[in-house]
């Protein structure tokens, strides 16, 4: 009998150590970065592109979903070979996360992206950095390099080629960021 009453104690003394730290933790607010970079746990540089579609779309500050930003060009090898993983992740994340394909048009022919993208089947959206601003501000090396942009319109990662297996767990932990 009294072992019954010393589990019940016990029982009792986690639950409500549980019911306190889970209100604690709602009262922390989140404190979001200040500074613009392009590196995790800085804020996205913004810009606004014009995408083959003619119309206008935003990087920078808060969204309704986390961004897969990706900076590319049609003559780039491996590009070419990432392409099939991005139309296959976003047809099966596109209601979780939006994806932007940056062709940096300055270094390549209009034509050749319109192929490239019509070769592949993309139907995210595709921007044209035509004056090369926007690959500017994210000051990248070499593509195709990514952007994983949080809700907060913070960076979580960088990321160049990697296998599709952890492309995509690198997308799913966006999404649960």
């Amino acid at each position: 009998m009294k072992r019954n009453w010393i589990v019940l104690i016990g029982i009792v003394i986690l639950s409500g150590l549980a019911i306190y730290q889970n209100l604690a933790a709602k009262d922390k607010e989140v404190i979001l970065p200040t500074e613009t970079a392009p590196k995790p746990e800085f804020l996205a540089p913004s810009f606004s592109l014009q995408g083959l579609d003619g119309q206008t779309y935003n990087v920078g500050g808060a969204r309704d979903k986390p961004l897969f930003l990706n900076f590319w060009a049609s003559w780039c090898g491996p590009c070419e070979m990432e392409a099939p993983d991005l139309k296959r992740l976003y047809d099966k994340y596109s209601d979780q996360l939006d994806m932007y394909a940056v062709n940096i048009t300055r270094n390549d022919k209009l034509e050749n992206a319109k192929k490239f993208v019509e070769r592949h089947e993309f139907t995210f959206p595709v921007l044209l950095d035509e004056e090369g601003k926007a690959s500017e501000l994210y000051q990248f090396y070499f593509i195709p390099t990514s952007f994983l942009i949080d809700r907060n319109g913070v960076i979580a990662e960088v990321i160049n080629l990697v296998e599709p297996k952890e492309l995509e767990r690198k997308i799913k932990k966006l999404i649960d960021r």
